[in-house]
């Protein structure tokens, strides 16, 4: 639960202050915008398709690079954020990687609780909702602080200790 609630928390650090990173920082307009969100919806789309094939035989690597890619393509985004091309093809791997990763994290919890499955995804639903809470809240002190870079930083970091302790989850048997 520890790798949920940081994998949700780094996602809504960085995705609830994407509008103010493109309207200042890749300086679109609201067209472009609109365009660059539906992108990564689409992807999104995608992601939640391909996932449930990849899940078949790759569970626990697929939770553990998830949040690894998804840290690098916030670091990414700190780079190439003036370049509206860069950012509409991360944007796309966000959208992606992030839709991917909740169906993951609910297939794991069917297999690790079978028969409290309901249960556990009571506690992962308040897990969650916490976490995108704090993200959003951690995302919006960092970006009116310190602006977008800090806080797509301090979001990949988080991101990046989900993946660690989804792995030292892995090695308990969980």
């Amino acid at each position: 639960m520890l790798a949920v609630a940081l994998l949700f928390l780094g996602q809504f650090a960085l995705y609830t202050y994407l509008r103010p990173f493109l309207e200042t920082v890749t300086r679109v307009e609201v067209s472009t915008l609109a365009l660059l969100l539906l992108i990564t919806g689409g992807a999104g789309l995608l992601g939640t398709y391909v996932i449930g094939l990849v899940l078949r035989t790759r569970l626990y690597s697929v939770l553990l690079a998830l949040p690894l890619a998804m840290a690098a393509v916030a670091l990414s985004l700190t780079v190439f954020g003036h370049s509206l091309v860069a950012v509409g093809v991360l944007l796309a791997a966000w959208g992606l990687l992030g839709t991917a990763a909740p169906v993951g994290w609910w297939t794991w919890l069917s297999k690790v609780l079978p028969e409290d499955a309901e249960a556990g995804g009571g506690l992962m639903v308040a897990v969650i909702q916490l976490a995108i809470a704090a993200g959003a809240t951690l995302g919006g002190a960092l970006f009116d602080a310190s602006g977008y870079r800090l806080t797509f930083a301090v979001a990949a970091a988080v991101l990046g200790a989900s993946a660690l302790v989804s792995a030292t989850g892995q090695r308990g048997g969980h």
